[in-house]
């Protein structure tokens, strides 16, 4: 396994060998031991799957309390994914990345806790898996606003396209009155 640092302090952006044949193809998606080794030393206690179609956008999501931490995936089709930093301490603090994930390109990424995250679907559909490190709290989730000018994040959309967005998402906060973590 390849693992990149990414301009956001402590993401980590993993590329899997990926052994392939006539018959299709092999990757590990988590081995402790390697992830320990290059710095993430995650105790994962939830997995999740979602499936979205073409300009759907989910985030900025993000626990205030049960913090969790993430390794994203996409196993059919692709997303723009994006990573917010909320920790005041990090010299990251308020930058955002984003970056492509698909089912072509393995790639993954470890998004630790303090980020708020979301993501884009850029293919018909998508499916995205994601390990978490705590528990959904839907008491302290959080949603940062996916437009916020302050950020002024450059989500891929066609021009005239508007995102598919829940109403959750569509009500999210600014980055000015966000809760924020030490």
């Amino acid at each position: 396994m390849n693992f990149q640092s990414t301009p956001i302090k402590d993401a980590v952006l993993i590329e899997p060998q990926v052994f392939g044949d006539a018959r299709g193809f092999f990757l590990e998606t988590w081995q402790a031991e390697k992830f320990a080794a290059a710095g993430i030393t995650a105790n994962f206690v939830q997995d999740n799957h979602s499936r979205s179609s073409r300009w759907t956008l989910r985030g900025l999501h993000f626990q205030v309390e049960h913090a969790q931490g993430k390794l994203v995936r996409v196993t059919t089709g692709s997303v723009f994914d994006v990573i917010v930093d909320l920790r005041q301490s990090s010299p990251s603090f308020g930058a955002w990345w984003g970056v492509e994930l698909s089912a072509e390109n393995h790639r993954m990424l470890w998004v630790p806790p303090g980020l708020a995250h979301g993501i884009l679907v850029t293919s018909d559909s998508a499916d995205f898996l994601y390990k978490c490190t705590d528990l959904y709290s839907p008491a302290h989730e959080r949603t940062l606003a996916w437009n916020d000018a302050k950020l002024a994040i450059q989500w891929p959309l066609p021009l005239g396209t508007n995102p598919k967005l829940s109403a959750k998402d569509n009500q999210g906060a600014s980055f000015e009155k966000i809760e924020k973590f030490a």
